[in-house]
């Protein structure tokens, strides 16, 4: 598993890797505005409204999965649904936050990069479900194609008999980061993972 400061590392590179998209369609938008002149401004600002919009929840979104999350430090529940609903607007991806309380910010943090686990399997989108009940966390996807790397969900306590992925060599990609972050503050937390895969959907409790 990646130290410590590799993990950093691969959270910068995965941080500029979803950020670059939205970025670089504001600089399309502005290219199409310069080329209208004075009198454009419709389709080619509605495009840079919404990368700015993608962008700004991107960061809201990673503020939380990727940022500190001190003791005491709570999430309302209307800050992570809103999250959620803009991160996720118009694409094939649809989360429904079930959590009712404002729960702590460092199980929502790891709750986050759970779903971003989740996305990685859903490369054609599904239904997400997030629920909490007693302090128990269930994030449940269903999609009608599900793209399953075994070796990043032994990770999460996938595979049966599998130690949890702690002596996994495999070479962690940055846009596959938040598997082995995902256990790092599972294993801080003292919440272990229990992840399992079956026909489309993925499961996971901690």
């Amino acid at each position: 598993m990646p130290g410590r400061a590799d993990l950093a590392a691969l959270v910068g590179s995965r941080i500029c890797h979803d950020l670059i998209s939205p970025l670089g369609a504001i600089g399309n938008g502005l290219e199409l505005v310069d080329l209208g002149g004075a009198a454009g401004g419709g389709a080619e600002l509605e495009l840079i409204r919404d990368s700015v919009d993608g962008a700004g929840a991107l960061i809201r979104f990673f503020r939380i999965a990727f940022g500190l999350a001190s003791d005491g430090q709570r999430v309302a529940r209307g800050e992570a649904a809103a999250i959620l609903a803009d991160l996720w607007r118009g694409g094939r991806l649809r989360a429904d936050w079930r959590v009712d309380d404002d729960p702590p910010r460092a199980e929502v943090k790891l709750a986050f990069l759970v779903l971003m686990c989740c996305e990685h399997a859903l490369p054609r989108g599904g239904d997400v479900t997030i629920t909490r009940s007693g302090g128990a966390w269930h994030i449940r996807a269903e999609t009608a194609r599900l793209r399953v790397v075994p070796e990043l969900w032994a990770r999460l306590g996938a595979a049966p008999g599998d130690d949890g992925g702690a002596n996994d060599t495999r070479a962690i990609d940055p846009r596959e980061v938040q598997f082995a972050l995902a256990a790092a503050i599972a294993d801080d937390l003292g919440r272990p993972l229990a992840a399992s895969t079956l026909d489309g959907a993925i499961s996971v409790r901690f």
